[in-house]
């Protein structure tokens, strides 16, 4: 439920609080919510300057490389990422700004990977033709150490000035980590690499949904979401394997729809919008296939699709009547802290 400064002057009309406690509350309420993220102007400017500053980080690897060398990315990366973590310490204790803040150590954390890259290059570790550009491209079991020191560095910053945002690269390079462990579990000759890849990448994603929701019932007596990102990536790594597995069954694909249909329940339960939006994806699919593949050509199968329609339209008007309280229910019954969280949280 969200506020605006018409509701409350709606209830300094009802009586219900005076026109100055309607003032007071709204100036409150402004300051309160400055530094929270959403889509205002300035907010737009710290997210693209961030943007910016992280392109020039890529253009400047591409050039420095060609003049100077791989020992020029190690120099590059600890001085600008030191640039970069002073300033966001600058921002978080000195301004009290922590969304630019956050901008900064994220700027600070994605220069890691860059830096132990060119120790790796300068050494010799990699061959000229595995330039950097391919870490974000290509699936390779070799980008571990990459990944891995990267984690260290973003858990002890996080761990020191617990900000939302830097959790993304945090949840990112565990994204990455994922894929590049899969590629090196693959035995040639043994198991099919793709085969591999898609029951890794379920069970990686669903591990990562398991510490997204540690993560949410830790951090419930912050008003930050520390599980945003964790939750966004666990489900993309879980969500992308699910739906990879091809069944030459009709009972499978139907499963698939079932276990869809469960995403979409979860997300009610823990509110998180992100479950239904995969979850419908998924349901979404196997409509398609039902009426593209199964029933092609069906008058009958158009109608009952029609008719399924409307029942989930139904279902929504019924969801949003009596959903809070069943949704409260569930919770409450699954657990008593999640419920409190959830409930904290304005869902």
């Amino acid at each position: 439920m969200k506020i605006g400064r018409q509701d409350l002057d709606a209830a300094a009309q009802a009586a219900v609080i005076s026109p100055e406690q309607a003032q007071a509350l709204w100036q409150f309420l402004g300051e309160h919510h400055a530094n929270t993220p959403q889509f205002r102007f300035a907010h737009v400017l710290y997210y693209l300057g961030g943007m910016i500053a992280i392109a020039a980080m890529s253009l400047f690897m591409t050039v420095g490389w060609d003049t100077w060398g791989p020992l020029s990315l190690v120099v590059f990366s600890v001085c600008y990422g030191f640039v970069a973590w002073r300033l966001g310490v600058w921002l978080l204790e000195r301004k009290r700004l922590p969304i630019p803040a956050g901008i900064m150590l994220v700027l600070a954390i994605v220069l890691v990977p860059l830096a132990i890259y060119g120790i790796q290059a300068w050494l010799d570790y990699w061959p000229e033709s595995d330039t950097f550009d391919n870490y974000h491209r290509y699936i390779d079991y070799r980008w571990v150490v990459m990944e891995v020191g990267t984690l260290l560095v973003a858990s002890v910053m996080l761990w020191r000035y617990k900000l939302p945002f830097m959790v993304m690269p945090v949840a990112v390079t565990l994204w990455y980590l994922g894929m590049d462990l899969s590629d090196g579990m693959v035995v040639d000759g043994v198991l099919d690499k793709w085969t591999v890849r898609q029951w890794f990448s379920l069970w990686y994603g669903l591990a990562m949904l398991v510490l997204a929701v540690y993560v949410d019932l830790r951090s419930a007596a912050r008003r930050a979401d520390y599980a945003f990102w964790l939750y966004l990536f666990g489900l993309m790594t879980f969500w992308g394997g699910l739906t990879s597995m091809e069944s030459d069954s009709e009972l499978g694909k139907f499963l698939y729809a079932m276990l869809n249909f469960g995403l979409i329940m979860i997300g009610a339960v823990l509110s998180r919008r992100a479950f239904a939006v995969f979850g419908a994806f998924g349901v979404a699919l196997y409509l398609g296939h039902l009426a593209y593949t199964l029933f092609k050509d069906s008058l009958l199968f158009a109608f009952c699709l029609s008719l399924i329609g409307l029942g989930v339209v139904f279902a929504g008007m019924w969801w949003n009547k009596h959903g809070s309280a069943l949704g409260a229910r569930w919770r409450q019954q699954l657990s008593p802290q999640l419920a409190q969280l959830i409930e904290k949280r304005g869902a």
